[in-house]
C-alpha cells in the first residue's frame, strides 16, 4: 500500500493535480512510498513539485511541472523545462500536468518523452515497470472564452483569409487589411492559434502549419463551434427550374447592387457535386424585399424551395467566386453551412475539402 506524506500547501490547480496523481499512483500495488517537495530549481530550470516514489525494486523522482492550460505549445514549453532539468538526476521522470490535454498536447509530450497527467482523467506514466496510460475522457471546462474569441465574426474574417490564402504569409497589417479587422483583433487571434500550435512564422510574416496539422484541425474545431442560424434565414416557393431561379438571383442582385453567393448544395454542386439537391440556399446582402418582388417569390412557412439568408457578418463573402455567372461562397464557406445540415450536409462537406481545399494545400 502505497503511504503518503503530506504536501505543503500550493495553488488549487497544484493541490489537485497531487491528489488525483496520488490516486492514480495509490492504484499500483507494488509502490510502497512516495515524499512531496514543493518547487525546486535546478540551473535555469524549475519543478512546480518532485513526487519521489519507492519500492522494493523502484526509486524515481517524478518530476511535476503544472500549467493552467495543456494546449500544445504550453505542452512543449513545460517538455522543453523539464527535459532539462532531469538531464542531471537518471532517477528523475518527467511529468507534464494541466487541467485538460488534449490529443495534439499528448502526441508532443510523447515526443518529448514526457509522461502527463490531467485533471479529465487523461494520462501516461511509464518507467520502470510502471505504465498507465487512460485516454478518451473529455474536457470537463471547455474553455469557452477562448472558443468565443476565436469564433467570433471578426476572428473568423481572419481565418477565411489565413486558410483561402493556402500557404501564403501574411505581415500583421496586411492581414488586417485583407481581414477588415483591427491589429489587436489580429494579434489576439494570432495568440490563440500559436497556443494550439497552428501558425508558424517566416520571413514574410505568419502562415497556417500545413493542411494536416492546422487547417483539418481549424475546419473540425470551427464547424463544432459555427451557427449557421445566426443569419437570419427567409423562405420562399418558385415555379420555375431550380438553375433558372439562381441565375435569375444573381443577375437582379447585379441590378439592385446587392451582395449574393450561393451556399448550402446548391453552392457544393458547383464545386465538388456529390449530392443532388432540391432548394436554392443563398446569401443575400441588400434590399431583400425589392430583390424578391422583382424574382416574384413567394414567402412561404413550409414547401419552400429557395432560402434566402440575411448574413451576420459581411465575412461570409470572403473568397466568393463566380461559377457560370452565378456568385457561389468560399470552399471553407460551403464546408462551414454544410456541416451544419442534417443528412447529407457532411457528406458534401467531405467532398469539398477533398476534390477543392485539399488540393489548395498540397
Amino acid at each position: 500500500m502505497l503511504k503518503m506524506t503530506h504536501p505543503v500547501k500550493g495553488s488549487a490547480l497544484e493541490r489537485d493535480a497531487i491528489d488525483q496523481l496520488t490516486a492514480v499512483l495509490r492504484k499500483v500495488p507494488f509502490l510502497e512510498s512516495a515524499k512531496f517537495q514543493r518547487e525546486s530549481t535546478r540551473g535555469d530550470s524549475r519543478a512546480d513539485f518532485i513526487l519521489a516514489i519507492r519500492s522494493q525494486s523502484i526509486n524515481r523522482r517524478l518530476v511535476c511541472e503544472v500549467k493552467s492550460s495543456g494546449q500544445p505549445r504550453m505542452a512543449r514549453e513545460a517538455c522543453l523545462t523539464l527535459r532539462d532539468y532531469i538531464r542531471s538526476d537518471v532517477r528523475d521522470y518527467p511529468v507534464f500536468i494541466a487541467p485538460y490535454i488534449g490529443p495534439a498536447a499528448a502526441a508532443v509530450c510523447d515526443q518529448y518523452q514526457v509522461g502527463y497527467f490531467d485533471l479529465a482523467g487523461n494520462c501516461r506514466l511509464a518507467f520502470d515497470q510502471v505504465f498507465i496510460q487512460r485516454e478518451g475522457f473529455p474536457n470537463p471546462s471547455v474553455q469557452k472564452r477562448d472558443l468565443r474569441s476565436l469564433y467570433s465574426p471578426k476572428a473568423e474574417r481572419i481565418l477565411r483569409v489565413l486558410v483561402t490564402a493556402a500557404k501564403r504569409s501574411w505581415r500583421m497589417q496586411d492581414l488586417s487589411d485583407e481581414a477588415g479587422v483591427s491589429l489587436g483583433q489580429v494579434a489576439n487571434v494570432k495568440r490563440l492559434l500559436s497556443d494550439r500550435e497552428w501558425i508558424e512564422a517566416d520571413a514574410d510574416g505568419i502562415r497556417l502549419r500545413s493542411l494536416e496539422s492546422a487547417v483539418l484541425p481549424i475546419l473540425k474545431e470551427w464547424a463544432g463551434n459555427y451557427r449557421m442560424e445566426r443569419s437570419t434565414a427567409r423562405d420562399y416557393y418558385s415555379l420555375k427550374p431550380l438553375p433558372q431561379m439562381e441565375a435569375e438571383i444573381a443577375e437582379a442582385s447585379r441590378q439592385l447592387q446587392a451582395r449574393c453567393a450561393l451556399t448550402g448544395f446548391s453552392g457544393a454542386v458547383r464545386l465538388a457535386p456529390a449530392v443532388r439537391y432540391q432548394r436554392i440556399t443563398a446569401y443575400v446582402l441588400g434590399d431583400l424585399t425589392a430583390l424578391t418582388d422583382r424574382l416574384e417569390l413567394r414567402p412561404v412557412s413550409s414547401g419552400a424551395n429557395v432560402t434566402l439568408l440575411d448574413p451576420y457578418d459581411e465575412g461570409v463573402f470572403y473568397g466568393s467566386r463566380e461559377v457560370e455567372r452565378v456568385p457561389v461562397v468560399s470552399p471553407v464557406q460551403l464546408y462551414l453551412d454544410l456541416m451544419q445540415i442534417k443528412g447529407r450536409g457532411v457528406e458534401a462537406a467531405s467532398a469539398i475539402v477533398e476534390e477543392v481545399i485539399t488540393p489548395a494545400w498540397r
